[in-house]
């Protein structure tokens, strides 16, 4: 097929009036001098001001290859490095041009023009506005012929654009094993929300909101998002850290938005406050389900106008952070008993991603074993290490169904830096392990007579009427699901761990939908359980 080729005359490469002029290498010129790549038709853009220099490039075009047909097509481009407008023109003429790739084949020169109309007609061309190939010419390598010099073709539809793509997702594994602090995690579930968290924090500022047990590494995670943003330039300023739970009263109002000179008793000096610290960098607010309301109002218009007042003052403060909100509270089921704003959870709900704890991560137990240890290594000031017996007796415990892990990670970590404190010689053998797992089986014992109590005591009307007419073998099982629902966040998560052994031997399960039916047995279901 005959081949139209579209591009720029270049005012500096395709330049030279005198007869020297065919001394040099000039790109648009020498690319019609090809015998590889026969031009049919050139399409030249120009900007109108270089008249004399398209009359001679075509006339020289003319001298080299007769048969070539050269149209030039003005682009109305004031300032050719002003991206917008250069993109703009050239999406307008490939609005306009009539196509027709049963008759032609199509390329796009992205030699000559400004750096902004070579990223121009890239895009466009990926984009498939341009139905074309990518075609780049460069000078003649020494000993080669002035005039005609080199020419390379690039599908993007093709191999080369491939592997361009297997470098770009080489680098996005080692972004996701970054925000995993580099441990190869196996939870399905886990790694596919870490996929998306990846996306989400590297394309968009939106706020994002974690959820999960206390423990489960939401303020870690956030950290490494912010690690992630600023390595990629996304982000200047700092990572400021705030537990919500431990601002009260008019403390709180300071803290997060700071106050004016003389605005209340004792504040002797301005401050800033946590919100205007984080200016240009990221503010994670953990346990956002803490604030007091009049705090989530002003935090509303903090996140969606990017401005507020301090304490005391009559200025608004600008502040333009990225958010990352962290909570163990259904702020939903906060909303409907009026503890939390509905109107701030809709603006902090728009990427909602709930971390799972340990019990139901028992298999990245072992892949953080050694991450947790390097870390305490580090803290201790000495190499430590499991033996393999050891080792192989901690695992057995720590990913028995039965162990409750309500700590998460954070247990686990405070686990394993008792052993390493007290290990000798930097290894950590039986008799280590064995003295650590009674405490593990204490705490475990402890916190399972706890829940038990708690549903022991449980004086709901509807609980207190469902036991009288419900066998004694039914209200200890019920007594057990309810209590199980009740430390869980959600149904799936009660589903996951009432029936844990009776998954693995499955290919298909839907837990959630087991604790359903289960439930709705006795008439309930997890959000009346969860109101109790």
């Amino acid at each position: 097929m005959d081949k139209v080729v579209f591009g720029f005359l270049g005012t500096t490469l395709d330049a030279g009036f005198n007869a020297s002029r065919w001394e040099r290498w000039r790109p648009t010129v020498s690319l019609c001098q090809q015998e590889d790549v026969l031009v049919h038709k050139l399409v030249l853009f120009h900007g109108g001001g270089k008249g004399d220099l398209l009359k001679l490039v075509t006339a020289d075009i003319k001298r080299v290859s007769p048969d070539t047909i050269v149209e030039s097509a003005l682009m109305q481009i004031e300032d050719p490095w002003d991206f917008v407008e250069v993109y703009s023109a050239l999406h307008d003429f490939v609005r306009r041009y009539a196509f027709d790739t049963s008759e032609y084949e199509y390329l796009v020169h992205i030699t000559t023009g400004t750096h902004v109309a070579q990223i121009c007609l890239f895009l466009l061309t990926e984009a498939r506005y341009f139905p074309a190939k990518l075609l780049q010419t460069s000078p003649p390598r020494r000993g080669g012929f002035p005039e005609t010099g080199e020419v390379a073709v690039v599908d993007l539809d093709l191999s080369q654009y491939n592997q361009l793509a297997t470098r770009f997702e080489e680098e996005r594994q080692e972004d996701l094993s970054f925000l995993k602090f580099g441990i190869a995690t196996k939870n399905a579930s886990f790694n596919r929300t870490i996929e998306e968290i990846e996306q989400v924090a590297l394309r968009s500022q939106t706020p994002i909101l974690l959820t999960g047990p206390t423990g489960a590494g939401k303020s870690f995670l956030a950290r490494r998002i912010y690690e992630l943003k600023k390595a990629k330039h996304q982000l200047q300023g700092d990572f400021i850290d705030v537990n919500c739970a431990t601002l009260r009263g008019d403390g709180a109002m300071s803290s997060l938005f700071g106050h004016v000179k003389g605005s209340f008793t004792g504040a002797l000096q301005a401050r800033a406050g946590y919100l205007k610290a984080a200016d240009d960098g990221l503010l994670f607010l953990d346990e956002i389900g803490e604030l007091g309301l009049d705090e989530q109002a002003m935090l509303l218009k903090a996140i969606e106008e990017k401005r507020f007042f301090p304490m005391g003052g009559d200025r608004e403060v600008e502040s333009h952070f990225q958010l990352i909100a962290g909570t163990h509270r259904d702020l939903a089921q906060d909303v409907r008993n009026g503890r939390f704003r509905e109107d701030l959870f809709a603006r902090i709900n728009t990427w909602l991603y709930t971390l799972p704890g340990l019990k139901d991560r028992r298999e990245d137990i072992e892949p953080n074993l050694d991450f947790e240890l390097d870390r305490i290594a580090n803290q201790l000031g000495k190499k430590i290490r499991f033996n393999s017996d050891a080792k192989k007796i901690y695992l057995q415990y720590a990913m028995a169904g039965t162990t409750l892990w309500a700590g998460n990670f954070r247990q686990l970590s405070a686990s394993l830096l008792r052993m390493a404190t007290l290990a000798d010689g930097g290894r950590i053998d039986v008799q280590a392990v064995e003295l650590e797992l009674q405490r593990l089986q204490q705490r475990n014992q402890h916190h399972a007579s706890d829940s038990s109590l708690a549903v022991a005591e449980l004086q709901h009307p509807h609980w207190l009427a469902l036991k009288e007419n419900i066998d004694s073998f039914d209200q200890v099982q019920l007594a057990y699901v309810i209590q199980v629902c009740l430390s869980s966040h959600s149904l799936s998560d009660a589903g996951r761990s009432l029936f844990e052994r009776s998954r693995k031997e499955k290919k298909m399960s839907n837990d959630a939908d087991r604790l359903r039916k289960y439930l709705a047995k006795f008439e309930l279901n997890f959000a009346q359980i969860k109101e109790w």
